[in-house]
């Protein structure tokens, strides 16, 4: 009885150190590989974060924001991030998706070019073959891309290139064009130099939102405060890797092979711009504005059409942002 009694008091013992109940799992699902613009989750995960609020992370490597929408718009995932746009796109089609908070406040969609190949901007496009995966945003938003410039929609060729091909496709003249986000930028002015010739969304007028962070509607219903806490962390991270990004960099690495760390630095300097406008500076960080995402919506509209229109206001919120973290321009390379 004496040892049964220990025994049963060491059972109590090691119950007694267990949690009563396991975190919530949760998926996040990427827009595409993992990344530098992706570290703060990373972080935030490493650091305990999301557990010391119940919430036990998944993050799961996506294939386009087209498929991170769907995915969430039907409840396969209850997070994701997607280019907003795109999620725009996908609510006109029956997805329950609603953005949270965005994490580029500018456009990262640009087009990369040889000047050898004949391309000396947009201009000089139709004809031409652009490279880029199927899912992508660009070529989702195609369309819009190309009555703003005055070109065709139809007179360039799409061509599927995986997201870590698409240097290598232009470099072998396998397409002339390649469309990639901004932060990706310096790989390629390494790689190609003064041939290289590149043009951003915004220089043409559009600037929709892009990468965000984006839920399920339904989920968000049923678990508003567990949706709070999860955006909550991922603010914090963000604003912490805004501070020092070399921790959550590490965090990156330490979890997704493949990455160079110095190419994932010069991206980090590049994503800190695409976080930054009047909103995320002074508002919140990842503040979506209003007048902003109707003109989104509007832009959508117009050059791609609704399947079925709905009120703007109803895709997005900012009542789960912490109004206390902003957006720190002072780390902002010039």
């Amino acid at each position: 009885m004496k040892c049964l009694g220990i025994a049963g008091l060491a059972l109590a013992l090691v119950a007694s150190t267990i949690p009563s109940h396991a975190g919530e799992p949760v998926n996040l699902i990427l827009n595409w590989a993992p990344t530098a613009d992706h570290s703060p989750f990373y972080y935030a995960k490493a650091q305990g974060w999301y557990e010391k609020a119940g919430i036990d992370l998944t993050i799961e490597t996506g294939k386009g924001s087209g498929v991170s929408s769907l995915k969430v718009g039907s409840g396969g995932s209850p997070f994701g991030i997607a280019d907003l746009a795109t999620m725009l796109v996908a609510r006109s089609k029956g997805a329950d998706v609603v953005a949270l908070m965005s994490i580029y406040a500018n456009t990262g969609q640009t087009f990369y070019w040889l000047k050898s190949n004949g391309v000396n901007g947009v201009t000089d496009f139709p004809g031409h073959k652009i490279g880029n995966p199927p899912g992508d945003a660009s070529r989702v938003m195609w369309p819009a891309f190309a009555k703003a410039a005055g070109i065709a929609p139809d007179s360039v060729t799409f061509v599927n290139v995986g997201p870590t091909a698409k240097i290598a496709a232009l470099k072998s003249h396998t397409v002339d064009i390649i469309s990639d986000f901004y932060n990706e930028h310096d790989l390629k002015v390494i790689e190609f130099g003064s041939d290289l010739g590149s043009l951003n969304w915004k220089e043409i007028g559009l600037n929709p939102y892009g990468n965000s962070l984006i839920v399920n509607g339904e989920y968000l219903k049923k678990n508003p405060k567990l949706a709070e806490d999860f955006v909550r962390i991922s603010q914090k991270a963000f604003a912490a890797c805004v501070a020092d990004v070399a921790p959550c960099l590490k965090a990156l690495l330490d979890q997704v092979s493949g990455l160079d760390k110095e190419n994932q630095e010069r991206q980090w300097e590049r994503i800190k711009f695409l976080m930054t406008d009047e909103f995320t500076t002074t508002k919140a960080l990842g503040w979506i504005d209003a007048e902003r995402m109707k003109k989104d919506y509007d832009l959508v509209q117009t050059y791609l059409g609704m399947e079925k229109p709905f009120a703007v206001d109803s895709a997005f919120t900012t009542g789960l942002l912490d109004t206390s973290i902003k957006m720190d321009a002072s780390k902002v390379k010039k």
